[in-house]
């Protein structure tokens, strides 16, 4: 995977979270994996589909999801992650893919589409994906811990 096909998903994570109440948004680190991703709390996974194709997830532990849903619903406490909260990631998922989505247009990758966000709670949630490496990108958002794991295929 040509490690520039991220940048535009980078772009639409640090243009999408500060719409949605975060303020501090840190790029941690980035590293290449195999294909597979072993994750425990919350990871929200979105397929891209068009010319382009792949899997874009989201993983935190479920600590910092709960943190992060509650940050998205204006402060309201989150005790557990119900189906509320679970909106709350999903939908934040759905805002940064198909942010994605435009800033590929804009390097000439137009017609991109996003499935629905799937999300998965647990420990230990193992994920191979259909893509030869997986980038995962850390990031710290207000102080809460987020792994973006990107699998392209062109």
């Amino acid at each position: 995977m040509d490690v520039n096909m991220m940048n535009p998903i980078l772009t639409a994570f640090a243009d999408i979270l500060p719409q949605i109440g975060f303020q501090k948004i840190e790029k941690k680190g980035v590293s290449l994996m195999g294909t597979t991703l072993t994750n425990s709390g919350v990871l929200l996974n979105i397929a891209l589909l068009g010319q382009l194709k792949g899997i874009i997830m989201i993983g935190m532990d479920l600590e910092s999801a709960k943190r992060f849903a509650s940050k998205m619903m204006m402060g309201m406490e989150v005790t557990e992650l119900d189906g509320l909260a679970q909106s709350a990631i999903s939908e934040m998922g759905n805002m940064v893919c198909a942010n994605a989505c435009t800033q590929f247009s804009k390097i000439g990758l137009g017609g991109l589409d996003i499935s629905p966000p799937t999300l998965m709670i647990g420990d230990g949630v193992q994920a191979t994906l259909p893509v030869p490496q997986i980038i995962d990108v850390k990031f710290c958002v207000d102080g809460i811990d987020i792994q973006v794991y990107i699998g392209l295929v062109s």
